[in-house]
C-alpha cells in the first residue's frame, strides 16, 4: 500500500515538473469532455422532450384495449369496444404512481364547412381527464372542449388552415355508423391545436366523448388511456396493471411499443453519440499519447537511471500509466464541471432550432446533463487516457540501460 502511495506521488511530482505539458494535455481531454457533455446533453434533452410530448399529448404511459385490436381494429374498430364501465377500472386506478385514466373513442370520418369537405382522423376524449394526459397538446387559437356532452369540437392547426375554420365556426361531422347508415352531427369550433406532429394535426379533431358515442350510434370507448405519476415507474405499473387484468379481455400496451417516432429517433441519436463519442476518444488518445512519448523522450537518461539502480521494467511502465491516469482524472472532473456549467448557462439562455421534418414549429433547445452521461463522460476520459499512455509506458519500460544513459552524452 505505501509502495502504491509513493507511486502516486512521485507520478504527481512528474507531472508537475513541466507544467505548461501538463496544462495542455488536461484541458485537451477536458475540451474533448465539454463537447462530449454538451452534444449528449443536448440529445439527451431532445429524447425527453419527445418522450414526454409523445405520453402528454397522445399516447399516454400505458393503453388499455381488447386483444387484437392494435392489429386488426383500424378496419373495424367498434368490434373491440371496451365497456363504458367496469370493475377493472378499479384495479387500473388502484395501481401504483396512478396519476390518471381517460376513455378514448377512435373515429374518422369527414369534416364539411361551407363548400370544403375533407376526411378527417378524430378522438372522443373526456375534457375534464385529458388535463393532465394532454398537457403537451397546445391550443393555439380559442379554448379547449368544456365538457362531455356539449357539442364542440377542436381542430389541428393544419386542418383549420385547409378548412379555414376558426374558434367560433359551426363545421359538420359526416361519419359511417356501425349499422352501416350515415350520420352526421354539427359542433362549434371552439379551439386550434398543435401537437409536435405536423402530419397528425393536418387531419386530427378532437370532440366530447358523448358526442363522438352519438355520431357513432355506439357506447363504452376503443381505448383506456392511463397516465402515471412518473414516466420512469411506468414499467413497473405497467407490469402490475397487466398482471392483474385478464389477459383474454385486456390487452395491456406500454407506451414504448406505440411510440414509433420517438424509437426511431433514439436508435438515429444514438448512433450519431456514438460516432461524437468515438472521435473524441480518438483526439484524445492520439494528444495524450504524443504527449506521453515527448515526456519519454526527455526523461530517458532519468529512465535508464532508474531501470539502473533497480527498478523494475514493469514499475516504469505503472508510472508512465498512472501519470496518464492523473490527467484523464484532472481533464475528466474539470471537463465535467466545465460542461455543466456551460450546460447551465446554454439552457438558459436556448437554443434557436428551425422546425424539424414533419413539425410545423421550432423549439428552444437546451442541455440536460445527467448522471449517467456524467459517469460516462468521466469514463471516457479515464479509458481513453489509459489507453493513451499503454504505448509510451511499454517503450519507456523497454529502454536498454546503457543505452538509455548515453542518451545525452
Amino acid at each position: 500500500m505505501s509502495r502504491f502511495v509513493g507511486e502516486l506521488a512521485l507520478a504527481a511530482r512528474n507531472l508537475k515538473r513541466n507544467p505548461q505539458r501538463t496544462l495542455v494535455a488536461t484541458f485537451t481531454v477536458a475540451s474533448g469532455i465539454i463537447a462530449f457533455i454538451l452534444a449528449g446533453g443536448f440529445i439527451a434533452w431532445i429524447f425527453q422532450e419527445i418522450r414526454e410530448a409523445t405520453i402528454h399529448s397522445q399516447i399516454g404511459h400505458v393503453q388499455i384495449v381488447r386483444p387484437g385490436y392494435f392489429e386488426k381494429g383500424i378496419a373495424d374498430p367498434y368490434a373491440y369496444l371496451l365497456p363504458k364501465k367496469a370493475e377493472e377500472l378499479a384495479t387500473i386506478t388502484g395501481s401504483p404512481d396512478f396519476k390518471t385514466l381517460a376513455p378514448r373513442l377512435a373515429l374518422n370520418g369527414l369534416i364539411s364547412m361551407g363548400e370544403t369537405t375533407i376526411p378527417f382522423l378524430g378522438e372522443g376524449v373526456s375534457p375534464a381527464q385529458e388535463v393532465e394526459l394532454s398537457s403537451r397538446m397546445e391550443i393555439i387559437s380559442g379554448t379547449n372542449l368544456s365538457a362531455d356532452d356539449k357539442a364542440e369540437v377542436i381542430l389541428g392547426e393544419g386542418l383549420a388552415k385547409t378548412l379555414e375554420a376558426k374558434p367560433g365556426d359551426k363545421v359538420v361531422l359526416l361519419a359511417t355508423t356501425t349499422s352501416g347508415s350515415t350520420n352526421a352531427v354539427e359542433v362549434t369550433v371552439t379551439g386550434i391545436f398543435a401537437t409536435m406532429y405536423k402530419d397528425y394535426d393536418d387531419i386530427a379533431i378532437r370532440l366530447p366523448i358523448d358526442i363522438s358515442r352519438k355520431l357513432m350510434k355506439v357506447t363504452g370507448a376503443t381505448s383506456w388511456i392511463v397516465l402515471f405519476q412518473q414516466t420512469e415507474q411506468a414499467e413497473a405499473s405497467t407490469q402490475f396493471i397487466r398482471n392483474r387484468l385478464d389477459g383474454e379481455k385486456f390487452q395491456t400496451v406500454p407506451w414504448t411499443e406505440l411510440a414509433d417516432f420517438y424509437n426511431k429517433t433514439v436508435t438515429l441519436f444514438s448512433k450519431q453519440v456514438g460516432v461524437v463519442k468515438m472521435i473524441i476518444a480518438l483526439i484524445i488518445v492520439l494528444t495524450i499519447s504524443n504527449t506521453q512519448m515527448m515526456n519519454v523522450l526527455e526523461r530517458t537518461t532519468e529512465i535508464g537511471t532508474s531501470l539502473a539502480i533497480g527498478l523494475r521494467k514493469s514499475q516504469v511502465m505503472r508510472l508512465f500509466m498512472v501519470e496518464g491516469c492523473f490527467i484523464g482524472l484532472l481533464g475528466g472532473g474539470l471537463g465535467i464541471v466545465l460542461g455543466y456549467l456551460l450546460a447551465q448557462a446554454i439552457s438558459a439562455i436556448g437554443i434557436p432550432m428551425p422546425p424539424p421534418p414533419g413539425m410545423a414549429h421550432g423549439y428552444l433547445g437546451q442541455i440536460l446533463v445527467t448522471w449517467p452521461l456524467a459517469i460516462d463522460a468521466f469514463f471516457l476520459a479515464m479509458a481513453t487516457t489509459l489507453l493513451a499512455s499503454i504505448f509510451p509506458a511499454w517503450k519507456a519500460s523497454s529502454l536498454n540501460i546503457v543505452d538509455a544513459l548515453r542518451c545525452n552524452q
